[in-house]
């Protein structure tokens, strides 16, 4: 899959994806300090599902309906790198097959799909 892993999602993160033999576009590494729009537009135009702890591209995907190929937003109590990757696991594990052109709520227990 290819994934675009937001600036404050962190570089640990985008090393893991690649690890597991993801494409990935680490906004940390390539284009620190990006915008959300700009993530969202180089998202859609380049087939990358975003992965993101940032709640303002809820906004942006359900109230200024802007185009997207699928968003992971990461909404957890524990934000460490390891706890991102163990919930990042699970839900490759799980839903791969479910993560494009969805906007999917991942916290520590549980997955929700909305569809935008």
């Amino acid at each position: 899959m290819r994934f675009l892993v937001d600036e404050c999602t962190g570089p640990t993160v985008a090393d893991w994806l690649r690890s597991q033999s993801h494409e990935v576009f680490s906004v940390y590494h390539e284009a620190r300090g990006m915008a959300d729009d700009a993530i969202l537009d180089l998202a859609h135009s380049g087939n990358w599902i975003p992965i993101t702890n940032d709640k303002d591209f809820g906004e942006k995907v359900y109230r200024e309906k802007r185009p997207h190929r699928g968003v992971v937003f990461l909404r957890l109590q524990d934000e460490r790198p390891a706890s991102k990757i163990d919930v990042l696991q699970r839900l490759l594990d799980e839903y791969d097959a479910r993560l494009a052109d969805n906007f999917v709520v991942v916290t520590e227990t549980h997955v929700r799909f909305g569809f935008a």
